[in-house]
């Protein structure tokens, strides 16, 4: 595939996302969908994500370049504008290939009308880039490369730490390893990684990661496809350390993982703890994920597709028939692993389509589903049991304030989350880690007991 039809295919790929219509989370299928060359797919990948991670900027950017916004049926000739500036202003890709093989894109779009507007625009941009670049950066948000709505929630919830924050939502975050301590030890993978040639150092938190000095293909990884190894980010890691007081010692630990997908918890928790571990999620393609990852580590769970949120959560959950895989035991799990659905604030770096899929109103619905599967899953909780709950956001309302809320609800519940922790900041009855640049994710904990009679 030419690099002019590579070009073609991610602006495609963009339209859905800037209409508000979709998002990158199938990326690399639907690259795979369109033929793309094997030497091409990691541009056009580039160029998806680099256009969703500096949207707010390169979106105030067209829009001085063009008399008038495009239609929406000409969202993918504005992709291609996007792409053409993301390429002159943040690629390595020489300036002239950059603005005629963007323009001539239009061509493999059925649009070579558009040829001469994208010409004309880019080349305008090529003239007058430090002029347009310093009268759309006097807007905070273009500026800052976040909607103006989120960048209000991260000002008013962090006053100290959001403009770092919003730098590391700007990066791509570092490829992190979580060794499978079944089969390795953290030193031992690490010495294999340098005979390999790949330059990696142990994670300053968890105990089982690694970061690579640069990110490459999981098949370039030694004994990934045997279970050695797989991808998890620092942040996420730090969930099975939380959870080890309830369940070191107890082999056979009745554990429920209530929103798995894509399964790297509940594999981590495996490879620590000898468990009788079971994993739902309301998304069965999702589900299939999870099922994937343990057979690739040689891990067993039981698995189910079911909705936590449900009103009928103890009844799916009881020994019925129709669902024996995910049934609770009659006197309740021993600990309760809830990875809440939330807005993915701590990981735009990794999603950065998040920056045009969220809205504000998304925030108040996302918090009321938390509360919901926070009530339900409290009462498939044996006395003495542990809940612990975690989200990938940096937003109060769905961290410290949902377990404030949630506290002040529930009677026989209080917080048992340490505060000596080498990690994080304490939040509540919780504890938040930021997004750090060239380190972990933004996440969220708190650990829940259950009193006993």
């Amino acid at each position: 595939m030419s690099a002019i039809s590579a070009r073609a295919v991610a602006a495609k790929l963009l339209v859905p996302v800037i209409n508000g219509e979709g998002s990158l989370a199938s990326l690399d299928g639907e690259i795979a969908a369109h033929a793309v060359a094997e030497r091409d797919r990691g541009f056009v990948k580039a160029l998806c994500f680099g256009v969703c991670r500096a949207y707010p900027r390169l979106d105030a950017l067209a829009a001085e370049l063009l008399r008038q916004p495009f239609k929406k049926r000409d969202s993918d000739v504005q992709a291609l504008l996007l792409l053409g500036l993301y390429q002159l202003l943040h690629m390595r890709v020489p300036a002239h290939a950059a603005v005629s093989e963007t323009a001539g894109a239009a061509r493999g779009l059925g649009k070579a009308w558009a040829t001469r507007v994208l010409n004309g625009c880019l080349r305008r941009f090529q003239r007058e880039s430090v002029a347009l670049q310093a009268k759309v950066d006097r807007d905070p948000p273009v500026a800052l490369w976040h909607p103006a709505w989120l960048l209000k929630a991260l000002r008013q919830a962090w006053p100290d730490a959001w403009q770092t924050l919003c730098a590391a939502n700007n990066e791509a975050g570092p490829m992190t390893l979580r060794v499978n301590r079944r089969r390795s030890t953290r030193e031992a993978y690490l010495e294999r990684l340098t005979a390999a040639g790949i330059e990696a150092s142990a994670c300053q938190f968890a105990a089982d990661g690694i970061q690579l000095a640069a990110a490459v293909d999981v098949h370039q990884l030694p004994g990934f496809a045997e279970g050695d190894v797989s991808v998890q980010d620092e942040s996420a890691q730090l969930c099975a350390d939380l959870l080890a007081p309830a369940l070191d010692g107890r082999d056979g630990a009745r554990v429920f993982d209530a929103c798995a997908a894509p399964g790297g918890k509940s594999a981590h928790l495996l490879e620590r703890f000898t468990l009788d571990l079971a994993a739902s999620d309301i998304d069965p393609g999702r589900l299939a994920r999870v099922g994937a990852t343990l057979e690739r580590l040689g891990l067993d769970a039981r698995l189910s597709a079911l909705d936590a949120s449900s009103a009928t959560l103890a009844e799916t959950l009881g020994q019925t028939p129709e669902n024996t895989d995910a049934a609770a035991p009659s006197a309740g799990f021993d600990a309760i692993l809830l990875d809440a659905p939330c807005s993915g604030t701590g990981v735009i770096r990794r999603h950065p389509d998040i920056k045009l899929t969220r809205r504000a109103s998304d925030i108040g619905d996302l918090a009321a589903l938390q509360a919901r599967l926070l009530d339900n899953l409290w009462r498939q909780l044996a006395p003495g049991g542990t809940l612990l709950y975690a989200t990938c956001s940096v937003l109060p309302a769905e961290n410290a304030e949902q377990i404030a809320a949630f506290l002040a609800r529930t009677p026989d519940a209080r917080a048992t989350t340490p505060d000596d922790l080498a990690w994080g900041q304490p939040a509540g009855q919780g504890r938040q880690l930021l997004t750090a640049q060239n380190g972990h994710d933004g996440f969220f904990y708190a650990r829940l007991e259950k009193a006993t009679p």
